[in-house]
């Protein structure tokens, strides 16, 4: 099946880089042209509906996630939503982070002076997990469902049956590099907190993002300001504290009407032939590059894995995929390359051909 159509720049390109940046489709575009010629022509009037309309992406977002409308909030991206969320923490949380993982998740913890203990990021993930919450007992395991740079993918029954044997140990989890690549049942997941931004996986573009948030996270959430009155003004009625907390200021319809657009297309395509596309090239790029010796150990003796894979590098390597048009990212020691429902294997097939050139 070929996007070329409604991704444009396929045909320019082999696009191998979705875990930087996704894409934007032909309709999402069209319709940014509607909305801002709206605005182009309407002026002030153009807002008089936002509240509205926003209320509208909540619950798209909420529908397309399980999770309910009221405890989710939007945001320009996960860094500001992950900040906002430790903000209303008090400082006597111990945080347990994972080895390498995203800056925007583990230097905010940091920085802001928590408690802080590490588990590696290597094919023992989740025991490595395990054992450092025996020994450190944290109040706060925080981390991306997908290692941004090597692709490890956290097991999310894992993660469930964490919850349900530690349920007082809040459970975070940064989407971005997850969301928008198998369907997520957040609900009856054992993440208490999802925060993500939409650019990537999502292809909803940038300047969006969400946080979800289960009932009893509201209970750890800025108490010291639960006793200060909420404002009283008509345009602020109806809004609760978290809301004003994660949604401060105005929200940029442009933006969030495309992440809306984004899970729209996606409901289209439907989740299972996402996934399923996901798994097949994805297998395929593992299966290919192990039997090149390019992926690390921890990676190959892992069981599920992302479409992101690490690769060795070099001059002449990177002249050769420039040369072919394969877009792909530095990352760590390495090149990353990434797979998205709309590559192809043709895609793969160009990829291994330059990466046997001698």
């Amino acid at each position: 099946m070929s996007f070329t159509a409604q991704f444009p720049v396929l045909a320019n390109c082999t696009y191998l880089n979705t875990a930087s940046s996704g894409i934007m489709s032909s309709s999402i575009m069209e319709w940014r042209k509607s909305h801002d010629e709206e605005f182009y022509l309407q002026g002030s009037n153009f807002r008089l509906q936002q509240r509205e309309f926003l209320q509208d992406v909540r619950e798209h977002v909420a529908r397309f996630f399980h999770s309910k409308a009221e405890n989710t909030f939007l945001v320009q991206n996960l860094s500001i939503g992950f900040n906002i969320f430790l903000d209303g923490l008090s400082a006597d949380h111990k945080f347990l982070l994972v080895t390498s993982d995203y800056p925007s998740i583990n230097y905010p913890v940091e920085s802001r002076g928590f408690s802080c203990d590490y588990a590696l990021a290597n094919e023992h993930l989740e025991q490595n997990i395990l054992a450092k919450i025996e020994t450190f007992k944290p109040s706060v395991l925080a981390l991306s469902l997908v290692q941004y740079a090597s692709g490890i993918k956290i097991d999310l029954s894992f993660i469930k049956k964490l919850k349900e044997n530690y349920p007082e140990l809040l459970i975070v989890g940064d989407g971005t590099q997850f969301c928008g690549t198998n369907a997520f049942n957040f609900g009856t997941s054992g993440f208490d907190v999802l925060i993500s931004s939409g650019y990537k996986w999502m292809l909803a573009g940038y300047g969006n993002g969400f946080v979800l948030l289960k009932d009893q996270v509201n209970q750890h959430l800025y108490q010291k300001r639960i006793n200060y009155p909420l404002p009283t003004e008509p345009f602020l009625k109806d809004r609760s504290l978290l809301s004003l907390c994660f949604e401060p200021g105005h929200l940029d319809t442009l933006n969030f009407g495309t992440l809306k657009q984004s899970i729209l297309l996606f409901e289209s395509l439907g989740t299972d032939f996402i996934s399923n596309r996901l798994q097949s090239i994805g297998e395929m790029a593992r299966k290919a590059l192990t039997a090149r010796g390019l992926l690390s150990s921890a990676v190959v003796a892992r069981g599920e894995h992302a479409t992101i894979f690490n690769i060795p590098t070099s001059t002449e390597l990177n002249k050769r995929l420039q040369e072919a048009n394969i877009i792909v990212t530095p990352r760590g020691d390495g090149l990353r390359l990434s797979f998205h429902f709309y590559n192809t294997v043709a895609d793969l097939e160009k990829l291994l051909s330059v990466l046997d050139q001698k």
